[in-house]
């Protein structure tokens, strides 16, 4: 298929383009490298730089006719979306319709959108499946829960397929070393482990000991990348084979705790990983697991890499080269 990979320069979307080109797809990558690392493009993809909010830009790329589009392009700060949501509405929510317009104009049939587990809010129940109330807590949640619901519509309006894949918590870096170019700012717990090891940080900050845990810190349920991206190029093949929809969760369904992360780091980076213990953040669940049963069923997925020591080695290898 001819794939264009909206976001394709990114952390997540790089991994997917590598795992589509490795598949002996055509891709392009469409990325305004905002947050996109230029390291992360491959000779054999075709690049354009561009923004989703540009409608002739958009435009110009994909009426030379492209079987399906990969979105991963979208701003992802919680806490961030909380206090400017109109960054969050203009380019999640706008520059998705742009996407979609542009689709249904230029015959585009199949899409393949990065939703997030953030839809779900605070959990009702462990594991969380599909069916688990959609409740978000962030504005970026309820960014991701509107798109999927403008996708619904478009796909009983419109010739287009699609599929919605709900990540949990993406960790670790291609297992090959083939992608290098580093998250800018990082929110996410190992990204920020890694900065203390390599002596960028002084010391990682435990947000609260005292959950109801095996060690009374935080569990969440981390997916390596790279059985990420090959979900992502699952999901393609089943939607087009298929002509139908599927909403899917992806997790690895192992929950792995702060603590757990913290001390799996220190025996393999050899370094101290000084960490502190601070005060709980507000709405942070003691515990996060995902069920992803429909993923196993459908596409025949499971995550083969995403036990602790495969996500640390597999990014510290990247931090090490470079920082």
């Amino acid at each position: 298929m001819k794939v264009l990979v909206v976001g394709g320069a990114g952390y997540i979307g790089s991994h997917v383009t590598r795992c589509l080109l490795d598949d002996g797809h055509s891709v392009s990558v469409y990325d305004n490298l905002s947050t996109g690392c230029k390291e992360n493009l491959f000779p054999e993809a075709t690049f354009f730089r561009g923004d989703i909010l540009d409608y002739p830009a958009l435009l110009n790329v994909m009426q030379t006719g492209y079987d399906a589009v990969v979105h991963l392009a979208a701003l992802k700060a919680a806490g961030e979306s909380m206090v400017v949501p109109q960054k969050y509405s203009l380019n999640n929510i706008s520059g998705t319709l742009n996407l979609l317009n542009v689709c249904t104009e230029c015959g585009t049939k199949n899409v393949v959108f990065s939703s997030s587990a953030a839809i779900y809010g605070e959990p009702k129940y462990l594991p969380i499946d599909e069916n688990h109330p959609c409740a978000p807590e962030n504005y970026y949640g309820f960014t991701k829960l509107e798109i999927e619901r403008f996708l619904d519509w478009y796909s009983r309006l419109k010739p287009i397929n699609f599929a919605a894949l709900r990540y949990f918590n993406a960790a670790g870096y291609d297992l090959q070393g083939r992608i290098y170019g580093l998250e800018r700012n990082p929110a996410n717990l190992l990204p920020a482990v890694m900065e203390v090891a390599v002596g960028k940080k002084e010391r990682i900050d435990i947000f609260g000991d005292d959950y109801d845990t095996p060690d009374g810190t935080g569990i969440r349920d981390y997916i390596h990348v790279t059985d990420l991206a090959k979900a992502h190029l699952m999901a393609l093949n089943y939607i087009a084979q298929n002509s139908t929809n599927i909403k899917i969760n992806l997790g690895s369904e192992n929950g792995i705790s702060v603590l757990e992360m913290v001390e799996m780091a220190r025996q393999v980076t050899g370094k101290a990983v000084p960490a502190r213990v601070v005060g709980r953040r507000a709405g942070d669940p003691a515990r996060v697991v995902a069920s992803s049963k429909m993923a196993s069923s459908l596409l025949g997925w499971k995550a083969l890499n995403s036990d602790t020591q495969s996500l640390i080695e597999s990014t510290w290898k990247v931090y090490q080269k470079t920082l």
